[in-house]
């Protein structure tokens, strides 16, 4: 009889990889499954630390374009579009499911004191969790596992995926532990605690209570579940105000050294970051990302879309449709020969400044950002798919070797954070029509503030641009978010497949995911890629499809057990 993965897994040499593993924390590349070993907490300290490389990483901003905010000159598609043999996706979870589980097993027969074994139980819960919560994302039914499997005639070897909703009940389970048996932790931002646990579950809660709510049969096999959402939302909102203590807040956006206002992002140090829960710690020829270079070099950026731009509300706080202010979005040519949107930043939210350049550059218009590294010279010459380059990772504090080689940058990168923990609370109260004044003033309306924008109210005015089928509230709200956490984490994705708009990634029907910077002022566009008056970021389209809504199945899973293991709809 074949052996699915599961077994092969449990019963293959468990080896760990360290190198430029998250947070610089080192885990052990091997060890040896006895009490022993668990019963040394340096020994279980330093596994644990292998799961810090389960989150993200400076590669989970900007690189992630399968979205409509982002046009990649070489064209995100869909992650599959055929029914690979095997996938990392799956396998490389299930990976981490099983170190996991390892030490949740070997704790077990340790001598360790009993408060020993619950944090470190609280770890591995917290980090299955998580991982599954990503599996079920990707896939739905995922086959559950608490244990290592030694036998390999267990049932589990050989039994079919669960369902994705008994699955998601489980990883609430984890998480709750978490959050009762970790210590409160603000003093290092790189290691487990109580607020990191919270940020994950007020993120992982939102995602399953929208989901649940607006999920078809048809489209994702199961139909909404009402009274599954309410209970999901809810508990969004208790691990979201349980952060709403007073122990974070934002960071005001104020000009620093040369005049640049630092945020989140672009960050040499987050250590006593008031905005930051979690976060990714860099260190110059220690530990390295090229967030930085790919964002100011030579290499054509993945540049923002007009879709995008068009998303950012005017400083009337009114949208494109209905604002009074110049919503002239035409580059014009300034004294040095370059083309500016100086005078469409001026009249829009602030959080559009810092995320894009205002020049835009393009094929045959290149540009160089004009703000030197300490070492005096400029970085190279930019050019961007859509003409619109992003801005708000690069950080000239950095001399220029450090700032535009691809191994070299090292500003800090952060993994849970304030801000999102507010658009999650409003979110998640509007959806349960709960949400009041009161509560919009002490989350979107702080973000509203920062963004020099007006306070949002309970009923706010229609914008025409509304295609969710949503009340305006909640149009405005998501308005918030996606101009809040743009080109971060995949945030945008994830939330159109739990809103249930992945349609809207369709670049056939929605052509502004594909178009950029408006030309209409320069005077020779011949050998550019346009739409009228509007850089096109790539001539090739992507179609939606339901089916879309899940990953495949990997073909190998179902050979090795095809009788109980069934492909996802539509593939």
């Amino acid at each position: 009889m074949k052996k699915s993965i599961l077994y092969i897994l449990a019963t293959a040499a468990l080896t760990l990889t360290g190198c430029n593993d998250l947070l610089d924390k080192n885990p052990r590349d091997t060890f040896v499954n006895a009490p022993a070993f668990w019963s040394n907490v340096n020994e279980v300290e330093s596994y644990s630390n292998g799961f810090y490389s389960f989150y993200g990483s400076a590669s989970s901003f900007y690189f992630n374009t399968l979205n409509d905010d982002q046009a990649n000159p070489s064209f995100a598609n869909w992650t599959y579009r055929t029914i690979p043999n095997k996938a990392a996706a799956w396998s490389g979870r299930f990976t981490k499911i099983r170190r996991v589980n390892y030490m949740l097993d070997g704790i077990k027969t340790s001598s360790l004191s009993d408060a020993q074994k619950a944090r470190y139980e609280a770890i591995g819960r917290l980090n299955r969790a998580w991982v599954y919560y990503e599996l079920v994302q990707m896939y739905g039914d995922v086959q559950w596992e608490d244990k290592v499997i030694g036998d390999p005639n267990e049932e589990a070897v050989y039994g079919p995926r669960d369902d994705r909703d008994q699955v998601m009940d489980k990883v609430l389970a984890d998480l709750d532990f978490a959050i009762a048996n970790l210590p409160s932790n603000t003093s290092d931002k790189t290691t487990w605690g109580k607020e990191m646990a919270l940020a994950a579950k007020s993120d992982i809660c939102l995602y399953e209570g929208t989901f649940c709510k607006y999920r078809t049969l048809a489209d994702n096999g199961k139909a909404p579940d009402g009274a599954r959402a309410k209970k999901y939302l809810e508990e969004c909102v208790k691990a979201s105000e349980a952060l709403m203590d007073g122990k974070f807040v934002l960071n005001e956006w104020t000009p620093g050294a040369g005049g640049k206002i630092y945020t989140v992002y672009n960050s040499l140090n987050l250590s006593n970051n008031k905005e930051v829960i979690f976060y990714d710690n860099y260190e110059k020829d220690v530990k390295a990302h090229g967030l930085c270079d790919y964002t100011s070099g030579s290499t054509t950026q993945s540049g923002l879309t007009k879709d995008a731009i068009d998303a950012f509300l005017f400083k009337d706080g009114k949208p494109l449709a209905t604002t009074t202010l110049d919503k002239n979005d035409a580059a014009a040519a300034n004294a040095k020969g370059n083309y500016s949107i100086s005078h469409l930043l001026a009249v829009k939210d602030k959080r559009l400044s810092l995320l894009v350049d205002s020049i835009i550059c393009f094929k045959s218009h290149g540009w160089i950002r004009n703000e030197p590294s300490p070492d005096g010279p400029l970085p190279a010459e930019m050019t961007a798919a859509t003409g619109y380059t992003i801005y708000k990772y690069d950080n000239p504090q950095l001399a220029l070797h450090y700032r535009t080689n691809t191994n070299t940058n090292y500003t800090d990168i952060p993994l849970f954070w304030y801000s999102v923990i507010l658009l999650n609370e409003a979110e998640a109260k509007a959806e349960l029509g709960t949400l009041t004044q009161a509560d919009l003033n002490k989350t979107i309306n702080l973000l509203q503030k920062r963004a020099e924008l007006p306070d949002m109210t309970l009923e706010p005015a229609a914008d025409p641009a509304n295609n969710m089928g949503v009340s305006n509230l909640l149009w405005e709200i998501r308005r918030v978010r996606r101009c809040e956490l743009m080109c971060d984490m995949d945030y945008r994705y994830w939330d159109l497949v739990r809103w249930h708009q992945l349609d809207k990634l369709d670049s056939n029907k929605y052509t502004a995911i594909n178009r950029g910077a408006n030309i209409a002022n320069l005077p020779d566009k011949k050998g550019q890629n346009v739409d009228g008056n509007y850089l096109v970021g790539t001539t090739a389209t992507r179609k939606y499809e339901a089916k879309y809504y899940l990953y495949p199945v990997p073909s190998n899973e179902i050979d090795l057990n095809a009788e109980k293991v069934k492909q996802n709809p539509g593939w």
